[in-house]
């Protein structure tokens, strides 16, 4: 389901491979990423651009990723779109993710911050 690309030796984009993420697919997509995780990864970037939904259940998938890699590593999202980036701010989650623009912004903000 889901599509990476490695950027750098360290710093992993992930998209989610749905126009929506929703209870549909969120369980799979957490276990993808956690089997990233898993196997190494420790500087994730989660790619929105092609996502134009999110519910409940995918933003529970977000957050259980992020508890996964915990201090392991950095957990960074960019490309929302106007209503998922809405659904973000009116759950607050714009305050515990890092958002960027797009994912160049987000590998250039990590790679200086290694």
């Amino acid at each position: 389901m889901i599509h990476t690309k490695t950027h750098d030796p360290n710093i992993t984009v992930i998209r989610p491979g749905a126009e929506r993420l929703t209870a549909v697919n969120a369980k799979a997509f957490k276990d993808e990423v956690t089997d990233l995780i898993n196997g190494g990864a420790t500087q994730l970037i989660v790619d929105f651009k092609d996502v134009s939904f999110l519910d409940s259940s995918g933003l529970g998938a977000l957050v259980g990723v992020l508890k996964k890699i915990g201090h392991r590593g950095e957990l960074s999202i960019s490309g929302l779109s106007s209503d998922v980036q809405q659904m973000f701010r009116i759950c607050r989650m714009d305050r515990v993710f890092t958002v960027y623009d797009d994912v160049n912004s987000a590998v250039q903000s990590m790679a200086e911050s290694q």
